[in-house]
Formats: structure tokens, C-alpha cells, sequence
């Protein structure tokens, strides 16, 4: 036997994959980089990019984080410290993902840590992305070739020398700038005294490809007075990234017929949904087509019942035969019967041969994840007159029992009880779970929903009114209320609320469409009457001069 053999083994090495986050939106990111992310052990992102990468990896992922002078800078020093975090995870066998805004092959800092790996032997990969100078300009409705085939060129303000200033001085092509807020005045500058006419047409775009996006169009002459006539202040970091496009020949002229996303109904919009982020989570996606930005407050806590003994019985009952149907006409109930079966032991097993019914596609796929496929799905309306529509008459003949389980809430209205009742049905009216009012927002919130901080408010119950109004106050009055129903907005406007929006169905779905034509006309009767077009929070006093810092 060796010497050696009882020595442990040393580790082997890991695997790190240089990943592009695109250039601010996380929808961006490839499919290769969600696979990438979901398998880490390490994330070592830049500041930036953090939150847009973070969403897909796996829980309980190492996420360290190098030190700079404060969290949204990255300097000379935070770019070491991430190299070292990044070497010293993959030479202890982790896997690392190593994520950078933009593109990795266009950041040197990662070309550098590529190499480091190269030199130890480590195994890495790079998964590309969307570099912000090619993906600002589309989301900003300026292509950057026109069907001559136009030139482009690339230039980093920050690190760009008089020679190549000069070069793409003399060209005629379209030259895209990354530079920041604070030095694209002497970029035009620059591009002037190289050769460019000084009305050559311009766009300067910030916080590209995100709901924080404008732009504006403006000569290489005019650059500088375009942004102080629009009140644009630098960030206080002086670092605010910004993509500039110059060209004769660009789309820039055009910007009007081809801003695809800054022209989205609900551009920019803080929209406030009072939901948890679990209930809220098909509709907030939907409020982001419209391009708003959701923000989720639950304006009510569930709890359980207060005498559980009545629901211990349903369930057993369940499982006895006892039942025809069960009804669920919330996830919540899904899930506090969910919770009770795995108090006993159960799974979905248990539905056999025992008819599901859900009140709606939400509630629907809360019991596919559970394992369980309903019978009874309304066609029409997603409520629980749309549930009674479809709901079979009992017969004897077909229907060896004739009772109904139907676990809910504690304040549930009768619709549903009554409707089984008048089709023939016995009906077990359970209390699953008990809903209370939640716990206050955090200040932040509160004072933004009553400072006019939300654009907007969906209500989709006459208790999210009186639970938000209850814990964080009433919307300022240039927020837009929107309801899910009369019932809705007459409870609404009891709490001295003016109902801007209805949907035209009860649903939630329906309720931000409607939001959405709200934002679309809106948005043109400003056009149409040659005013900027704003959100509304920007009407309530002294929002413009906050409005100023991007």
C-alpha cells in the first residue's frame, strides 16, 4: 500500500460559468443562463444585476457579495474582491456562476477572471448576453440599421481615445456611445470636433430596457439643453449609465412610430395590487406586459379556524364516503385542506371517487398542484354564480350521495350555499380557515399611499378597500382607483374614493385589462393635445422636482 493512501484526497475543482445579465430587464435572460443559475452553489454578482439573477437560483445558494465604497458603485477594489470570492469557491469544488451586466465578453473584468481559471485548470463556461448597446437602442424604438445597410460602431466613452473619436468622426454611420448622464454632452462634443455635423440627430436613453426607461432625441448640438430643459439630474453616484445613438441615417426620426416600450399603456406605472405575492402572481406578470411595475401588499392574514373540530370531521368524512362534491372557491381553501390532509397522513389519494369542483383557474391550478384534477371549472364567469351555472342538479338516479363539502372562509357570502341548496344538494358549509386584517405595510409603503406614490390601485373586494384603507390609509386622490365590481366601488366611494376604473367582468384579469385601455386613452389624449405624456403620480404637487433624478 502507498504511503500516501490514507491522506485525504484534495478537492476537486470546481466550475464556474461567466453569465450576461442583459442590460436591465430580467426577462432578458436566456434560458442557458436560468439552467446556469438554478444549478449553482455560488452567485458573485455585480450590484446591478443581483435581483435580476437571484429570482432563478436555487434556494439556499451562497451569495457573497465583494465590498465597495457603497452598493451600487463597483470599483477597481469590489472587481478583486469578486475575482478572489469567485477563485476561492471553485478551487474548494463548488459550482459558480459569476453574473455581470450586459455581455461577459465585452467586460474585461470577466476576460480577466476567464484567464485565471484558464491558468488553474479550473473548468468554466460563458453563457451570453444581451450587451446594453445593442439591447437599449431596440427597446428604445431605434434600430440600428436601415436597409442600406448602415454602418455601426461601437465606442465606451469612458475608455475611448482621441484616435478612435477621430475614426468615427469620419465616418457616416450610426455610432452607438455607452457613456453616462454626466459626460454625454462632452461625448457629442467630442464626435462634433471629430467631424460630425453638429445637427446630426441623437437619442439619449437611461435605465434602458427597464420600467425606469426614457429617452429623448436631440441633435449632437442640442444634447445638453434637451436634458436641462427635460430637468434631468445626474445620480448621486455620478454614475448613471447611459446609451446614446448618432446617426444621419439611424431610426432616431422615427422614434415616435417604432418606441414599442415606452408607449406601453401602463409604462412606468406603480401599481399597487393588494394581494400576497403568491395570490398575485399571474396579475402582476400581467400588469408587467402592460408595462407597470406591481407592488403586492396583502391586506389580509389567514388563520385557522377557531374551533377546528368541525373541519376534522369534513375531512374524515372525506375519506368515509360521506360526500358526492367538494367545492373549493380559493386557493386558501385548497390549501388549509391540504394542510389538514398532511396533519393526517394523506395526499390526493384521497379524492378518489369523490367529485372536485374549483371556482376558478387560479383555485384550479392551486389542485393540480396538489395532485388533483377538477371535474367542474366554470365556462363563463369566475365566481361562485359562475360556479352555480355549471353545477349539476342532484339526482338520485346518477347521484348515490347527495351532500356537498364545501370548505371556505369565515366570511364567505351565502351565493354558493344557497344555489347548491336550491339544485337539490345537502351542503356542508365548513370554516376552513378564518381571514384577518394583515399587518400594516411598512412606512415606506404607507406614506407613498397617501403621499400619491402609486399610479394606481386595483380593488378586487369591497374588504381589500376597507382592510387597506384600515392599515395604511386612503390613496391620494391622483391615484387611480380601480374595482373589480358595484359592489366594489360603492364601497369604494363610502370610504370618499372616486372610482376611475371598472372591469367590465368580475375578474381579476379582466380588472387590469381595463386598467391598461385606461392607460392607453389616457396616454393618447395627452399626445393628441401636444402634452408629455405623464403618470399620474407626476400630478401631485412637488412630484416633478422629485421626479427630476431618474
Amino acid at each position: 500500500m502507498s504511503p500516501t493512501s490514507n491522506l485525504p484526497a484534495p478537492p476537486a475543482h470546481g466550475h464556474v460559468t461567466f453569465l450576461g445579465a442583459g442590460p436591465g430587464d430580467p426577462g432578458l435572460l436566456t434560458l442557458r443562463a436560468v439552467e446556469a443559475l438554478a444549478r449553482a452553489d455560488v452567485l458573485v454578482a455585480e450590484p446591478e444585476v443581483l435581483e435580476v439573477v437571484r429570482a432563478h437560483a436555487r434556494g439556499g445558494v451562497d451569495t457573497p457579495q465583494p465590498a465597495g465604497p457603497d452598493e451600487a458603485s463597483v470599483d477597481a477594489s469590489s472587481v478583486r474582491a469578486a475575482a478572489n470570492l469567485v477563485m476561492a469557491a471553485a478551487r474548494g469544488g463548488r459550482r459558480v456562476v459569476r453574473a455581470v451586466a450586459g455581455d461577459p465578453g465585452l467586460d474585461t473584468d470577466a476576460a480577466e477572471e476567464m484567464l485565471a481559471c484558464a491558468a488553474e485548470g479550473i473548468p468554466f463556461e460563458v453563457v451570453p448576453g444581451i450587451a446594453a448597446a445593442v439591447g437599449v437602442p431596440a427597446y428604445a424604438g431605434v434600430p440600428l440599421r436601415d436597409a442600406q445597410g448602415t454602418d455601426v460602431r461601437f465606442v465606451d466613452a469612458r475608455t475611448a481615445s482621441d484616435r478612435c473619436w477621430t475614426e468615427v468622426g469620419a465616418s457616416d454611420g450610426t455610432v452607438v456611445v455607452s457613456t453616462t448622464l454626466e459626460t454625454v454632452a462632452a461625448a457629442a462634443g467630442e464626435l462634433v470636433a471629430a467631424g460630425r455635423k453638429p445637427d446630426t440627430p441623437m437619442t439619449v436613453t437611461i435605465a434602458g430596457t427597464t420600467t425606469r426607461q426614457r429617452t429623448w432625441s436631440a441633435t449632437l448640438g442640442t444634447v445638453a439643453q434637451v436634458l436641462k430643459q427635460a430637468k434631468v439630474l445626474p445620480s448621486p453616484d455620478g454614475g448613471q449609465a447611459v446609451i446614446a445613438v448618432v446617426g444621419e441615417r439611424s431610426a432616431t426620426a422615427q422614434r415616435d412610430q417604432l418606441s414599442w416600450f415606452e408607449s406601453k399603456p401602463l409604462f412606468g406605472w406603480r401599481v399597487l395590487v393588494p394581494r400576497t405575492k403568491e395570490q398575485a402572481a399571474s396579475l402582476s406578470d400581467q400588469l408587467r406586459s402592460y408595462g407597470a411595475v406591481p407592488h403586492e401588499v396583502p391586506t389580509i392574514a389567514v388563520e385557522p379556524p377557531r374551533t377546528p373540530q368541525q373541519m376534522e370531521r369534513a375531512v374524515k368524512g372525506l375519506v368515509t364516503g360521506r360526500y358526492e362534491w367538494i367545492a373549493f372557491t380559493s386557493v386558501n381553501a385548497v390549501k388549509a385542506v391540504r394542510e389538514k390532509f398532511e396533519e393526517y397522513g394523506l395526499d390526493a389519494r384521497a379524492f378518489a371517487g369523490i367529485k372536485v369542483a374549483a371556482v376558478g383557474e387560479q383555485t384550479a391550478a392551486a389542485l393540480v398542484a396538489f395532485g388533483v384534477k377538477p371535474d367542474l371549472v366554470p365556462s363563463g364567469e369566475q365566481s361562485a354564480a359562475g360556479l352555480l351555472e355549471d353545477w349539476p342538479p342532484y339526482d338520485p338516479v346518477f347521484d348515490p350521495i347527495d351532500r356537498v363539502f364545501l370548505p371556505r372562509a369565515d366570511i364567505a357570502t351565502e351565493t354558493l350555499v344557497a344555489g347548491l341548496i336550491d339544485l337539490g344538494w345537502e351542503v356542508d358549509d365548513v370554516t376552513a380557515y378564518r381571514t384577518v386584517r394583515a399587518s400594516p405595510p411598512p412606512a415606506e409603503t404607507r406614506e407613498a399611499i397617501k403621499g400619491g406614490g402609486f399610479d394606481a390601485v386595483l380593488f378586487t373586494s369591497s374588504s381589500t378597500v376597507r382592510n387597506l384603507v384600515g392599515i395604511a390609509g386612503k390613496p391620494h386622490n391622483v391615484t387611480v382607483i380601480a374595482c373589480i365590481g358595484p359592489a366594489t366601488a360603492k364601497t369604494a366611494e363610502e370610504h370618499g374614493l372616486r372610482v376611475d376604473v371598472m372591469a367590465p367582468e368580475p375578474s381579476v384579469h379582466k380588472l387590469a385589462e381595463a386598467l391598461a385601455e385606461f392607460g392607453a386613452a389616457r396616454r393618447a389624449a395627452a399626445l393628441e393635445a401636444g402634452d408629455p405624456v405623464t403618470r399620474p403620480s407626476e400630478r401631485r404637487p412637488g412630484a416633478r422636482r422629485r421626479r427630476a433624478a431618474p
